[in-house]
C-alpha cells in the first residue's frame, strides 16, 4: 500500500502563513465590527440614521424633519439634511428597511450602516494586493501593504468608527483606474461616475484620465467622457425622478462647499480667528482656488501619462493639489489618497515618511478638532459631552495646536504633490494598457 507523501517544508510553511493571514483578516473584521457598533460621529451618524429612516419610509431625505420621537433622542430634533448625492441615501434607505424597520435597536442600526464601509475596507486591501502582484512587487512588501490597510488606525477610525464612506469612494476610484489601464472604457467610466456620485472628491482624477486617453485615442477619449457623463446623470439625477424627491433644497445650496473654509485646509485659521467657517464676502474667491490650481496641474502633466504607475501617481498628485487648494477639507477625505500613496510606496515611487505623514497628521488633527471625542455619541453620549466641555475650556491652546498640525500637513502635502510631478524614467508596463 502506497503511503501518502508528507507535506514538504514549503507546503507546511504556506499552510501556516495561510492560517496566520486568516487570523489577521478575522481580527481586522472583529475590530471593525466592534468600532462600528459602539462608536460613531455625533454629527454625521445622526444624519445618516435620519436619512436611512426617511428613505426607508418613502420620504424625501433632503428635507429636514424632527425625528427625535423616532430615535428617542433629542439630538435628532434640529438635524440638518444629507449633503450627498442620492446613491448613499439609497444605500442608507435599504439598510434601514432591512434593519431598523425590523429591529429598532440603536446600536445595531449604527453597526448596519457601517457594514458597507467595512466591506469596502476589506475589498480595498485585496484590490491593492492584486495590483501590487501585477506590478511584480515582492511578496513581503505586498503582505505589509495588506496588513497596513487592514489595521491602519486612521483608516479604521475614519470609516468603521466615524461612519464616513470615503473607503467606498477610494475602492471605486482605484478599481476604475485599474480597469482603464487594462484597456477598458465603459466599466472604468461608470465606476468613476459612481465614485463621484458618492462624493465628488475623485473629480481631479478626470484631467489625468483625459491626458492618459488623449495620448492614445481620441475616439476612446470621447467615448469615455460620454459614458461618464451619462453615468453621472444616471446616478445623481435619475433617483430624484424615480423617487419623486424635490431637488430644490440641493439647488438652493449648490455652492455650500465654495463658501466655507477651515478644518484641514489652508483656511483653518478662519475658525480660529472668527469662530465661524463662513468665508467673508471679500474672500469668496478662495472657495474657487482649486479650479485654477487644477488647471495649472493639468498643464504640467499634458506631456502624457505613460503607464499604470504614472496613472496612479498623477491621480494622487492632482487629488492632493485639490485638497491643498480647497478652502474646506475634512480629515476623512484623506482616505481617498491612502491606497494610491501605498501603491507608490510599494513601488518605490514615494518614501515611507510621506505615507506616514498622510495618515498621522490628519489623525492628530482629529484629536485637537475633537472629532475623536464625538465618536462616543452612540454608546457614551454623556462622556462625549463632558469631554467636549473639557476641550472647550482649552479652546485657544487646542486651536493653536490644531493650526500647527495643519501647517505641517500643508508643507508635507505640497512636498509630496510636487515630487509626483517630477519626470522619471518610465518603467516597463506590468499591467496591460
Amino acid at each position: 500500500m502506497v503511503q501518502p507523501a508528507r507535506p514538504t517544508g514549503d507546503v507546511r510553511l504556506h499552510k501556516r502563513m495561510a492560517k496566520s493571514d486568516l487570523f489577521l483578516l478575522a481580527s481586522s473584521i472583529l475590530i471593525q465590527v466592534c468600532l462600528a457598533m459602539f462608536l460613531g460621529h455625533a454629527y454625521d451618524m445622526r444624519i445618516f440614521m435620519a436619512t436611512g429612516y426617511l428613505v426607508g419610509t418613502g420620504q424625501n431625505p433632503y428635507i429636514a424633519q424632527d425625528l427625535s420621537a423616532v430615535f428617542h433622542d433629542s439630538g435628532f430634533k434640529g438635524i440638518t439634511t444629507l449633503g450627498y448625492f442620492p446613491p448613499w441615501a439609497m444605500v442608507l434607505g435599504l439598510i434601514s428597511l432591512v434593519t431598523y424597520q425590523l429591529i429598532p435597536n440603536f446600536l445595531f442600526y449604527n453597526l448596519a450602516i457601517k457594514l458597507p464601509v467595512i466591506a469596502a475596507n476589506i475589498c480595498l486591501a485585496y484590490l491593492v494586493v492584486s495590483i501590487l502582484h501585477r506590478l511584480g512587487v515582492q511578496e513581503k512588501t505586498v503582505h505589509r501593504a495588506w496588513i497596513f490597510l487592514l489595521f491602519n488606525p486612521f483608516l479604521l477610525l475614519m470609516s468603521s468608527a466615524w461612519g464616513q464612506f470615503d473607503s467606498i469612494v477610494a475602492l471605486l476610484t482605484l478599481f476604475s483606474l485599474l480597469k482603464l489601464s487594462e484597456g477598458k472604457i465603459a466599466s472604468p467610466a461608470l465606476l468613476l461616475a459612481l465614485a463621484i456620485s458618492f462624493k465628488p472628491t475623485p473629480l481631479p482624477v478626470l484631467p489625468v484620465i483625459f491626458v492618459y486617453l488623449a495620448g492614445r485615442s481620441i475616439k476612446n477619449t470621447l467615448s469615455y467622457f460620454a459614458i461618464f457623463s451619462a453615468g453621472v446623470l444616471l446616478f445623481c439625477a435619475l433617483p430624484f425622478v424615480i423617487f419623486g424627491w424635490s431637488p430644490v433644497p440641493i439647488l438652493q445650496h449648490w455652492d455650500f462647499h465654495f463658501t466655507v473654509g477651515g478644518a484641514l485646509s489652508f483656511m483653518t485659521f478662519l475658525e480660529y480667528t472668527t469662530w465661524s467657517n463662513a468665508l467673508p464676502g471679500q474672500l469668496w474667491f478662495l472657495g474657487w482656488l482649486w479650479v485654477p490650481a487644477l488647471g495649472i496641474a493639468m498643464v504640467i502633466i499634458k506631456g502624457g501619462v505613460k503607464d499604470f504607475n504614472d496613472l496612479v501617481k498623477k491621480s494622487f498628485a492632482l487629488v492632493m493639489v485639490f485638497y491643498l487648494c480647497r478652502a474646506w477639507v475634512a480629515e476623512t477625505n484623506v482616505v481617498l489618497v491612502l491606497p494610491l500613496a501605498l501603491i507608490l510606496v510599494s513601488t518605490n515611487e514615494l518614501d515611507r515618511l510621506s505615507l506616514a505623514a498622510l495618515w498621522v497628521l490628519p489623525l492628530t488633527f482629529s484629536f485637537f478638532n475633537t472629532s475623536l471625542a464625538q465618536l462616543l455619541f452612540p454608546s457614551l453620549p454623556g462622556l462625549m459631552d463632558r469631554l467636549l466641555k473639557f476641550a472647550g475650556e482649552f479652546s485657544s491652546a487646542r486651536y493653536d495646536l490644531r493650526t500647527l498640525i495643519v501647517v505641517i500637513w500643508l508643507v508635507a502635502g505640497w512636498r509630496v504633490a510636487i515630487a509626483c510631478f517630477k519626470r522619471v524614467k518610465v518603467k516597463p508596463e506590468m499591467i496591460p494598457a
